[in-house]
């Protein structure tokens, strides 16, 4: 356990549709990319999409995620959130010195 494989079930549709290309399962890079991917705006603005909380990321989910690349990261991170694959990440955690902070914030 631990590996994804082609073989993963996936049971969100924005998924479903993304081809190889936005399938971070096959591309070891474009797992980083979303791992370093950031939350443009809102309540958690800087904040990476991995670390957003779940309850957020299943009401994103649930009233619909942006288009664009960010969507579909984040359609992602529910996958990941909801099936408990979340450890999938702490290799990058540990690696991450590019934390931008929040103007006025320590």
């Amino acid at each position: 356990m631990g590996n994804l494989t082609s073989h993963t079930i996936v049971t969100n549709p924005e998924l479903r549709s993304m081809n190889d290309q936005t399938n971070p399962w096959g591309d070891p890079e474009l797992f980083k990319q979303l791992a370093e991917a950031r939350m443009p705006f809102g309540k958690y603005a800087h904040r990476r999409l991995i670390d957003l909380p779940e309850p957020y990321v299943v009401w994103y989910a649930n009233k619909g995620f942006p288009p664009g690349k960010l969507g579909q990261m984040l359609a992602i991170v529910h996958e990941i959130k909801i099936n408990g694959l979340e450890y999938l990440f702490e290799p990058l955690r540990q690696t991450d010195t590019s934390a931008p902070r929040r103007p006025g914030r320590k």
